[in-house]
């Protein structure tokens, strides 16, 4: 009864949240919902005044499935899964796994902006780390292929994702915030704000490279090849990077050829791909005949 209560709390609580969010209820700096409106607003205005692929449709092909993903991966799907982990954080409580004991760096005397770029960068390197798996293992890339089913991109492919790599990117999320002793930056909505940005930028038809900073950033450009078609022999994806493109330079899985913004995108046999949502919600849970990433 105790996990139960501790879900439904959760649930309702979230839910509660994000109700009061669009009615304009909680403070901007926490407001995600109009957050996540206004930056794909901009982003988009963005692509129709400066498109890449010109040829490109403004509503592109599955526009309206990628903006309906927005909502439910973000939203949605968000308050069901706060009460599993809430469940599970009560579990690890009884075990004796805490965030203050698996605390490595302590942030809370530093400056404030020390704070917001360590959680940036660590945080950033985990979902990396977690995208990698993705590609690497075909249990996980089986659902990370409703992501790369995208045929043309557009800022709403960001968040077109299969609800199941929440379950895998929220817990090593969580685990890179117990490193910091579950220490979160009073400040931190400047960062996933920033992260959201990004991802929408890195998503849509618009050609930004950030000039010499494009060895730090992730960009439209870079990631444009990690959604390409056809990839290098014997890799298995390139250009992992979600908010920094770092990572990829440092580890050597950067790959940019060209940058005419023209290669055919998603993988061999994405044809098998449902094409509606409710066929893709349950995608992935039987075995594939192709597994390329």
């Amino acid at each position: 009864m105790e996990y139960l209560e501790t879900f439904a709390n959760s649930f309702m609580g979230t839910a509660q949240w994000t109700w009061k969010s669009i009615l304009f209820q909680v403070p901007w700096s926490s407001n995600y919902f109009w957050g996540l409106i206004v930056i794909s607003l901009v982003v988009w205005a963005l692509e129709i005044l400066f498109p890449w692929r010109k040829e490109q449709s403004i509503f592109r092909k599955d526009f309206w499935l990628d903006c309906f993903y927005m909502f439910f991966n973000f939203f949605i799907f968000a308050i069901v899964v706060s009460g599993v982990y809430k469940m599970l954080e009560l579990l690890f409580g009884k075990l004796g796994i805490t965030a203050k004991s698996l605390a490595v760096i302590n942030l809370t005397e530093q400056a404030v902006w020390l704070q917001l770029l360590v959680f940036f960068v660590l945080l950033d390197f985990v979902q990396w780390f977690t995208h990698i798996l993705l590609h690497r293992f075909p249990a996980l890339w089986r659902f990370h292929q409703v992501h790369h089913s995208v045929k043309e991109m557009g800022f709403a492919a960001h968040l077109r994702y299969h609800w199941m790599e929440n379950i895998l990117y929220k817990p090593l999320k969580t685990f890179g915030v117990m490193l910091l002793g579950g220490f979160e930056p009073e400040q931190a909505f400047i960062v996933h704000f920033v992260a959201i940005a990004i991802g929408h930028l890195n998503h849509a038809n618009v050609k930004i490279t950030y000039g010499p900073l494009k060895y730090i950033l992730n960009n439209p450009v870079m990631h444009l090849y990690h959604h390409s078609y056809e990839l290098p022999k014997n890799r298995y994806g390139v250009n992992f990077g979600i908010s920094l493109s770092l990572w990829d330079y440092i580890f050597k899985t950067n790959h940019i050829p060209e940058d005419s913004g023209t290669i055919a995108l998603g993988y061999p046999g994405d044809e098998k791909m449902p094409k509606r949502f409710w066929g893709q919600l349950f995608y992935g849970f039987r075995k594939s005949k192709h597994t390329d990433s």
